[in-house]
């Protein structure tokens, strides 16, 4: 990596930034966030990448979901324990249901920007620049409101650190019991319209919980019942606030964005030969980017070049975003040509993406049946290329929010005013997600 530095992105072109009024002041931000402590570090990052090396050769799951865009004005305790708990609930019915381990990637303390297909955004007659998440301007359609302001970058940063903060807290303090996590998929299961499907697996976790406890495998015994791993990522969009809070390690000299453990580039600036690439080339972390159905073989295969030219198992997940109607005319001929050219990734689905349309009622929202139509495809493209179906990528709340049709409880067009709150993309809720791991379980244990 001789000819990359921690700022060479900056001479490249550069997509999906803001357009601050006050360059004096974004270099006064990024100085002081330079200055600040890591977000996590890089040992973190490294037993994250050995987990994904696993799940790379076979031998694991990827669960990474979380909010489309954090919020700034929904910056509480219980939103971030509701998606912690329902992100449990889920590896719990994975790794039980698929008999292999779960990595569990929450989408949060960091995904705050988003990028936009548009510049601006026009309401009765009047255009301001679109809302591109809370680290870069505010939802409200006002003039003072959707102006770039650099110090949101500084309040991105300390909300991240608090979550971290809960998230660990969480992770080691008990919440993660599988005692506890089991009990809340009970119930899940009790109130389920459809319950009669999913109690035999439910019933079967708990009397395995219950023998283990009878022969002495219980919480006081073993940690791993009473503690877990969970591992933050986000959309790596600002380049300056990632440069700001990337450092260079003690133990290997070789540079880590401590941001968050894992980052990824989207399906809109992972041009080749511009900052984005650029810049994910030289750091250490564990990294992911967005594929869609216009990617090429050929495309792909230049793509794994720059961003994982030694083949690191673990180093490089490719996330695909194709769509229910697409990925089964797509996604084969780059399975075929990686596993041809003996390339170590980790393949996930993002089946949210692919699959956005406006309801009849104004709302933008995602149908259940779609986003597990093409998770049923993806499985069974890499069943057919002998290939390892290693993850899934969801836009997800641990709350009981109306944004996605269908699930269960049948949630209906006409049912998305009842609580529709994201402020970008519609996510699935807590019934609907969990709901997916029984079926998403289904499919592993076919594998």
């Amino acid at each position: 990596m001789s000819d990359w530095s921690i700022d060479s992105w900056r001479n490249k072109p550069i997509l999906q930034q803001p357009t601050y009024d006050d360059a004096a002041e974004v270099a006064d931000v990024e100085a002081k966030l330079a200055s600040y402590p890591p977000l996590v570090f890089a040992a973190e990052t490294r037993d994250l990448l050995g987990q994904l090396a696993n799940v790379s050769q076979g031998d694991g799951f990827l669960l990474q979901g979380g909010d489309c865009a954090e919020s700034f004005s929904e910056f509480n305790a219980p939103k971030i324990r509701d998606t912690f708990k329902v992100m449990l609930q889920m590896a719990i019915v994975l790794t039980f249901g698929g008999r292999c381990p779960v990595t569990k990637v929450a989408r949060m303390a960091g995904q705050y920007a988003k990028p936009r297909s548009s510049d601006m955004e026009t309401i009765n007659g009047v255009s301001l620049p679109s809302y591109r998440g809370d680290i870069i301007n505010s939802f409200e359609f006002t003039e003072a409101a959707r102006r770039p302001d650099p110090q949101r970058l500084l309040q991105a940063y300390h909300n991240s650190a608090a979550t971290l903060n809960l998230l660990r807290a969480f992770a080691q303090g008990g919440l993660a019991d599988l005692h506890q996590v089991n009990r809340w998929n009970m119930a899940f299961v009790e109130n389920n319209p459809l319950k009669d499907r999913y109690s035999d697996m439910a019933n079967r976790i708990e009397d395995t919980l219950a023998f283990m406890d009878v022969i002495g495998i219980n919480s006081q015994s073993h940690n791993t019942l009473h503690e877990t791993s969970l591992f933050t990522s986000h959309e790596a969009l600002l380049l300056n606030y990632e440069q700001a809070l990337t450092r260079i390690d003690t133990l290997t000299g070789l540079p880590y964005n401590c941001s968050a453990h894992m980052l990824w580039i989207g399906e809109r600036t992972r041009q080749l030969d511009h900052a984005h690439v650029e810049f994910f080339r030289g750091i250490n972390n564990p990294i992911g980017v967005k594929i869609g159905p216009s990617m090429q073989p050929d495309e792909l295969m230049t793509l794994i070049d720059a961003l994982n030219p030694t083949n690191i198992p673990g180093r490089l997940t490719l996330i695909t975003r194709m769509g229910a109607d697409k990925l089964a005319d797509n996604l084969p001929k780059l399975l075929a040509r990686v596993k041809a050219e003996g390339r170590h990734v980790v393949w996930s689905s993002d089946p949210m993406h692919g699959n956005t349309f406006s309801a009849s009622s104004g709302f933008k929202t995602r149908n259940f049946d779609a986003i597990l139509r093409e998770i049923q495809q993806f499985f069974t493209a890499h069943k057919q290329e002998g290939t390892h179906a290693g993850g899934i990528h969801l836009e997800m709340t641990g709350q009981h929010v109306t944004e996605c049709t269908g699930g269960a409880y049948k949630i209906s067009d006409d049912d998305l005013a009842q609580a529709y709150q994201t402020q970008c993309d519609p996510r699935l809720n807590a019934d609907q997600v969990l709901e997916m791991a029984f079926l998403v379980s289904d499919y592993l244990k076919a594998k």
